[in-house]
């Protein structure tokens, strides 16, 4: 964690990297009024670092002016104004060779000189765990920033909860609500798979607030045999049908994740695992069994207002953060205060699913199967 105390700003840039979540535009609008407040001009960068990795694709150079009137009335919505990419990692860029062969290249140097180009001052970048590595590299360097934690996943060590993720959750359990009545009618087994990557939290608390039968998530393996178990119990109860929640890197015991996926300068990407799920269920019960996969459908529509309120806190606290002094740190939400964390801490670790949790606790009590 640095420190710039009595160091003036005079003007700042935001980035959005990463997946997409509900809120971004809210984090933008609060932290350009809040600059505009304190004097600062404000610059957004366009997807991602791209724009700065790569200005002659952009008319403007990939740089545009945040004034009060381009972020009026842009809480509301979802995506981001300003773009954003999960490709291309500054420090691992792929690059083609004379061969045709791919190298991943640090292009970070890149990044730092085209800010100081520019004139900026400080950055407020905003993304998930891959976003954090990247500003830890870039601070390193010396450039001033504020990184504020986004991801639907609710993944992200020391805060307490990031922006995006009711938004998801809530979306998730509306779906689980529209499936019940249909999977009764027929008596099938609905499998649905939801985002969070390597984190079972969407999957969690949507199923238990939608009254999911079974729910499977990476930090439980999960046994095929358990989950046909609880849908044969169910049956002989009366209920014909059952719905069951599965997180995107949820795994059977002594397996391994599904993958859709690997490319250069990008996280593998995880899918698949509810076509695989269902399968087994029709094939060791003979069930009827249909799969939905709610995928990208849980980052977009307009954030809650508890996404918008926590974005908005967000943004409005990177920065006073920069305006103390503040560099190299994370805003974290720790109830009822936002408070700062240097990036190190924060990308230290993942926050995975506390299996003696209370939410875990409740859904047992409830009778719901973790395989």
């Amino acid at each position: 964690m640095a420190t710039y105390k009595n160091i003036p700003i005079k003007k700042i840039a935001i980035s959005t990297g990463g997946g997409d979540a509900p809120g971004l535009n809210a984090v933008i609008r609060a932290a350009a009024l809040s600059a505009h407040t304190r004097g600062w001009d404000v610059y957004g960068v366009l997807d991602g670092f791209h724009g700065i990795l790569s200005p002659e694709e952009y008319p403007n150079g990939g740089f545009i002016p945040l004034t009060r009137e381009r972020v009026s009335g842009i809480t509301h919505l979802g995506g981001t104004i300003l773009g954003t990419s999960n490709r291309n990692n500054p420090l691992k860029y792929p690059m083609l060779r004379p061969d045709g062969t791919i190298e991943e290249v640090d292009r970070s140097d890149e990044i730092v000189r085209g800010f100081r180009l520019h004139h900026i001052d400080a950055l407020i970048t905003v993304g998930g765990d891959g976003s954090l590595a990247i500003a830890s590299v870039l601070a390193q360097k010396g450039l001033r920033l504020i990184s504020v934690p986004k991801t639907i996943d609710n993944d992200l060590d020391k805060t307490e909860v990031t922006f995006g993720f009711d938004t998801a959750v809530g979306f998730a359990t509306e779906a689980l609500d529209r499936l019940h009545s249909t999977a009764a009618s027929h008596g099938r087994v609905m499998v649905v798979e939801v985002m969070g990557r390597y984190a079972g939290w969407i999957a969690l608390h949507s199923g238990v607030a939608g009254s999911a039968d079974v729910i499977l998530i990476p930090e439980h393996p999960y046994d095929i045999h358990k989950v046909i178990e609880k849908i044969k119990e169910r049956e002989m109860r009366g209920n014909k049908f059952t719905i069951v929640v599965v997180a995107e890197g949820a795994s059977p015991k002594g397996g391994a994740l599904t993958v859709v996926e690997h490319e250069a300068g990008r996280a593998e990407r995880l899918g698949g695992i509810g076509e695989k799920v269902a399968a087994e269920i029709h094939a060791i019960s003979g069930k009827e069994t249909r799969v939905v996969v709610l995928g990208h459908l849980l980052r977009g529509g307009s954030p809650t207002s508890f996404d918008r309120l926590t974005a908005l806190r967000f943004g409005a606290a990177a920065i006073r953060g920069l305006e103390e002094g503040y560099g190299g740190v994370m805003v974290a939400l720790d109830p009822p205060h936002v408070k700062y964390v240097p990036i190190e801490e924060a990308m230290g670790k993942m926050k995975m699913v506390p299996m003696d949790s209370d939410i875990v606790l409740t859904a047992r009590d409830l009778g719901i199967s973790f395989g």
